[in-house]
């Protein structure tokens, strides 16, 4: 018998995009399968909506989410945590740069997938690189730095008056203070920053919250979703960050509502999505928090975890750059 939770939400929108999905090309030269305009609720008290169906690692959603919180754009505090999944992104950036002096690593995002040499060059000069970002202080202050990234806009949002507007904070206040605005926001989308200093444009634009019979829920637009690497990663982030502020605002957690403007699947995922849906959904995993931390902005790694995760095995596929 079929465990009822959240999680078939996400399976049918898998199911979805393979049955009504239309072949586009995208950025990284991949190509996609790809729909327009999907929406998902994820009813938080069933349990904590880390996917069953493969393993996902939890320990680097909290360490992005952290990260985020933080206002932080460099990748040297998710690489002593270590997280890599930004990684990429930053070495990018090095390897196309004069002060770069190893092998040619252009096209690295695909050629790395299918030429065993290059490879094991893309590797030694990555493993190069995060050291260089860990130990290098002037090195990860110039390379380990992604631009006005999420951390910057949650945080530290720019006028054109020369303020700074820390959103994060306002929002949680105005939860505490004014709980049935309709104008509990944070966007992430800075028209101004987009073309010329994020390393990455935000994937997830905007959230809104929501408080309703002591319960606070959260929808998410995310503009653009990898739907078999990143939305596993998205779904539980603000799933995280959901009952984060909850927690510090006195309330339950209600539902994570996602709502996904292109949501698509890359071509080369395609086998591992196939064997994915061959898998039933088990019980969701309890999320446990430090209850001695009442801040979200004191929280760290080891104050969260969750309890009685048994899921699929993991899942490898590559991510497109």
């Amino acid at each position: 018998m079929a465990v009822q939770t959240s999680e078939w939400e996400y399976m049918n929108l898998l199911k979805d995009v393979l049955a009504n999905g239309v072949r586009k090309e995208d950025r990284t030269g991949t190509g996609t399968v790809s729909v327009f305009g999907r929406q998902m609720r994820f009813r938080l008290n069933e349990g904590f909506p880390l996917l069953t169906t493969k393993r996902v690692p939890f320990k680097l959603i909290v360490s992005e989410l952290l990260w985020f919180i933080k206002g932080d754009t460099n990748i040297r505090y998710l690489l002593q945590h270590n997280n890599n999944i930004w990684n990429e992104w930053a070495f990018k950036s090095w390897v196309e740069s004069p002060d770069y002096d190893g092998p040619d690593m252009s096209d690295f995002g695909l050629r790395s997938q299918t030429d065993e040499l290059f490879r094991a060059h893309y590797e030694e000069q990555m493993e190069r690189f995060k050291q260089l970002v860990l130990h290098d202080d002037a090195f990860a202050a110039k390379y380990g730095e992604l631009g006005n990234v999420y951390g910057k806009q949650w945080r530290e949002w720019r006028t054109t008056r020369g303020d700074s507007i820390d959103q994060l904070r306002d929002v949680i206040h105005a939860i505490k203070t004014n709980p049935d605005s309709r104008r509990l926001i944070v966007s992430a989308w800075n028209p101004e920053d987009v073309p010329t200093n994020m390393a990455l444009p935000p994937c997830h634009t905007m959230f809104q919250f929501y408080v309703s019979e002591g319960k606070l829920s959260c929808q998410l637009y995310q503009r653009s979703g990898d739907i078999f690497l990143g939305v596993p990663f998205n779904i539980a982030s603000y799933a995280l960050l959901t009952h984060l502020i909850a927690h510090e605002c006195g309330l339950e957690a209600g539902d994570f509502v996602h709502t996904l403007g292109d949501a698509h699947i890359y071509t080369n995922h395609l086998e591992q999505i196939e064997l994915q849906l061959t898998r039933e959904p088990r019980n969701l995993p309890v999320l446990k928090l430090n209850q001695d931390i009442k801040s979200v902005f004191d929280f760290e790694v080891s104050d969260i975890a969750v309890e009685h995760y048994d899921p699929h095995p993991s899942i490898k596929a590559p991510v497109a750059v």
